[in-house]
């Protein structure tokens, strides 16, 4: 799993990440096709207008679920751990659906850790990296951004 979602898919050598973030560096400037900000009273609404916005894209219905989960998980823990409310927001690019969840502001400038979250407690980070592609997350004093990766029609989501 690459660091960062950069170009070459690395991060800085001295841990901080390279400042493609946020958003997929092969994005190329597109505008997400899904721009959410949600809170604890709007998980539900989430989750059904994610599953709106995937289903027409071209996925099979056991990755849609998979995608669902895994953003919901996403957005619980940003409701739960962060400051109560985040952003989602999902391109569309060629090969994958590339889904950002972010609980706060990080600056381009501010310090932060890439991928050095925990996956304890209630092992939900654990179950996203499980379903999706590939995940990386970026982690600083004003917030958490997590961006994952869902390869088009990748076999173990199939069924």
């Amino acid at each position: 799993m690459a660091d960062g979602p950069s170009p070459d898919g690395s991060a800085r050598r001295d841990g901080r990440f390279n400042r493609e973030w946020p958003g997929p560096a092969r994005a190329d400037s597109a505008p997400p096709v899904l721009d959410l900000g949600f809170d604890s009273g709007t998980l539900l609404i989430v989750r059904a207008q994610l599953r709106s916005c995937v289903r027409p894209l071209g996925f099979p219905e056991g990755q849609v679920e998979d995608v669902v989960l895994a953003v919901h998980e996403l957005a619980a823990n940003a409701v739960c751990h962060g400051g109560g409310a985040g952003r989602l927001r999902i391109w569309n690019l060629a090969r994958a659906l590339y889904c950002q969840v972010d609980d706060g502001d990080l600056p381009p400038d501010s310090p932060a850790a890439v991928n050095s979250l925990p996956c304890e407690l209630g092992h939900g980070l654990w179950v996203v990296q499980r379903l999706a592609d590939e995940m990386q997350a970026l982690s600083g004093p004003s917030g958490t951004s997590i961006l994952i990766r869902f390869d088009r029609g990748a076999a173990r989501h199939s069924g």
